[in-house]
């Protein structure tokens, strides 16, 4: 089927008061693992594709996006495609043309009142090009080298009032806030603050988004999506279960040197993955 559009997706997520699971892609087992994985549940998914990621293929955007969306027209599901932590104005200024319904616009990294502006701006323009747009206040935090991030530090948590005027004064479509999850994180242990969020819900009208969700165990999940989360945000899930494929594959073969038998493995893990994380967020 065709590509679904980002916003449609959590819009109606939101009015079943459930979310949408959207995962980060960087090759083509990536894509071929998410959209299996999601019809094997019979779910839509979004698929994502970060600024890291088209910096590893080179700056090109286009191989990833072309694959995501040949993929995405022969699934039996809704699959939208996203692009994710934009901070490149001339990625962003891509986004449309590649296929894209939405793009997050991340200038978390800077001050209020230059993220505002950065984002109000980004805004203007996605919205002539007919891009859903998010972007993110506070700080999630492990995203290109940053040094590790105390997520329950006061600092780093998105402030209900500041982000009212926020998303007021930016006129984004979805809110990515901070309440506990820290990107990258390779053991599901993270706490979150289910009361911060519970006032995030009530001081906010656009879906809230969730990222680093892989350290999240399921109890997390769940209550995270019951409290009020739309769009819930997936990567390194699916690399911890690639590459422990790989690893096991190639421990127990070592004379393999054809990339397709152990990229095989890599992508039943990942599909398994999508699909169990699926589960999760759909009993919700």
């Amino acid at each position: 089927m065709p590509l679904a559009a980002t916003g449609e997706l959590v819009t109606r997520a939101a009015t079943e008061r459930t979310a949408v699971a959207a995962f980060n892609i960087i090759t083509l087992e990536h894509v071929e693992a998410v959209v299996a994985g999601a019809e094997s549940v019979n779910a839509p998914v979004i698929l994502q594709v970060s600024e890291n990621a088209v910096k590893f293929r080179g700056g090109r955007l286009l191989p990833l996006a072309r694959a995501a969306t040949a993929a995405a027209e022969q699934a039996s599901v809704p699959v939208a495609l996203h692009l994710d932590h934009v901070q490149s104005d001339g990625l962003l200024r891509q986004a449309a043309e590649a296929g894209f319904s939405s793009v997050m616009y991340d200038a978390s990294r800077l001050p209020y009142a230059e993220n505002l502006t950065a984002t109000r701006t980004a805004v203007q323009w996605a919205h002539d090009q007919g891009l859903w747009i998010e972007a993110e206040l506070g700080e999630v935090g492990g995203k290109n080298g940053r040094p590790p991030l105390d997520a329950h530090a006061p600092a780093a948590r998105t402030d209900p009032a500041e982000a009212r005027a926020f998303v007021a004064d930016s006129g984004v479509d979805a809110l990515a806030v901070a309440i506990g999850s820290v990107h990258v994180m390779t053991t599901r242990t993270a706490v979150l603050d289910h009361d911060l969020l519970k006032r995030l819900t009530a001081a906010l009208d656009v879906p809230l988004v969730l990222h680093g969700s892989s350290g999240l165990p399921d109890a997390e999940l769940t209550a995270a999506v019951a409290g009020g989360i739309t769009k819930v945000n997936f990567g390194t899930a699916l690399n911890l279960a690639m590459t422990g494929a790989i690893r096991d594959f190639l421990t127990a073969h070592p004379e393999t040197v054809d990339s397709r038998k152990y990229l095989t493995v890599a992508r039943e893990a990942m599909t398994e993955e999508v699909a169990r994380i699926m589960r999760v967020v759909r009993a919700c």
